[in-house]
């Protein structure tokens, strides 16, 4: 199972009343749920840096002229990623070059 499953609420044939359905995003697997639900638990969306690989995918990466929005120093370091489809154009990850101001946006 893919971890974008949810819990729907709907009315269901199931017994004539209405109950949750637990159902796949990606495939048509679809539960009905008998027992009662005491809690849900909702996965923790991982932070943008460890999906782009931590602290040590900025160790190598080059510097450019562009302007921290920040702090305005006039260097940033950058990554290209290729993060949508590959008929669009990559995105562009900075990181300040300035150590006490280290923001990081991307274009």
């Amino acid at each position: 199972m893919d971890l974008r499953t949810e819990f729907m609420d709907i009315h269901s044939k199931h017994q004539g009343q209405k109950c949750l359905r637990f159902a796949c995003n990606t495939c048509p697997y679809v539960h009905n749920v008998t027992r009662k639900v005491n809690y849900r638990k909702y996965p923790k969306l991982k932070e943008v840096d460890d999906v782009l690989g931590g602290a040590a995918a900025w160790e190598n990466v080059d510097s450019t002229a562009e302007t921290c929005p920040k702090c305005e120093h006039p260097r940033a370091y950058f990554m290209q990623i290729q993060t949508r489809s590959a008929d669009e154009p990559m995105t562009t990850f900075y990181k300040c070059c300035n150590a006490q101001c280290g923001h990081r946006w991307r274009d």
